[in-house]
């Protein structure tokens, strides 16, 4: 009987111990569950934010490309008075977006044509894309410093280059400072000045005044 109440008695040390590490090993899987529970829902958390921002950001950019293309129309339009459409192209792949740009006009016809900027009437069509993009970045606030601005837009369609500038200018908050041999350009200026160097020295004198 002595031996049979020690056997007992160790058994239930043994019963006591399994049972204690037994709730440990229970307590230890309810915290690791509530844990996996958290990071599930983090996870979902997180892939309803990122598929957000993907919308906001493809919302962002639609927006930005239409801005552009309307403001690079309206200036191919009204300087070179014709039908020309600016059209930006998106295309995504492994290093990114990738943006291609291209004029499209019908040119009097009823076929549309579709070129690259500089293929469509030469150099004066870029440099006008390019002033008009500028433009379109600074969204009609700061400062736009141009260093001969449509220097390869033709004699005929410089005044309108110029008043293309001005019209803007008037119409946002932002000022052109610009370097150029053109009159027109410097005639629509609200103010224009003249550097001429004599001995070796730059001298700036003001010559037109609007």
């Amino acid at each position: 009987m002595d031996e049979l109440g020690e056997k007992i008695s160790e058994l239930e040390a043994i019963y006591n111990r399994r049972k204690g590490q037994k709730e440990q090993l229970e307590n230890s899987l309810n915290r690791n569950i509530e844990r996996l529970n958290d990071v599930v829902k983090k996870r979902e958390l997180y892939e309803n934010v990122r598929k957000l921002l993907e919308m906001a950001a493809e919302y962002a950019r639609d927006q930005a490309k239409g801005d552009m293309e309307y403001m690079v129309t309206q200036a191919l339009q009204y300087v070179f008075e014709n039908d020309l459409e600016f059209k930006i192209e998106l295309e995504d792949n492994a290093s990114g977006p990738q943006a291609e740009f291209y004029v499209e006009s019908r040119y009097g016809g009823e076929q549309l044509v579709k070129t690259r900027p500089q293929d469509a009437r030469g150099g004066g069509v870029v440099d006008v894309i390019s002033l008009a993009l500028r433009i379109a970045m600074m969204q009609g606030r700061g400062v736009l410093i141009l260093d001969e601005p449509a220097k390869q837009v033709s004699e005929e369609f410089a005044p309108n280059v110029a008043n293309f500038l001005r019209y803007l200018t008037n119409q946002g908050d932002f000022q052109v400072v610009m370097v150029s041999h053109n009159q027109h350009l410097a005639q629509a200026a609200g103010k224009s000045y003249i550097v001429s160097i004599k001995d070796g020295i730059s001298r700036v004198s003001e010559v037109s005044s609007s």
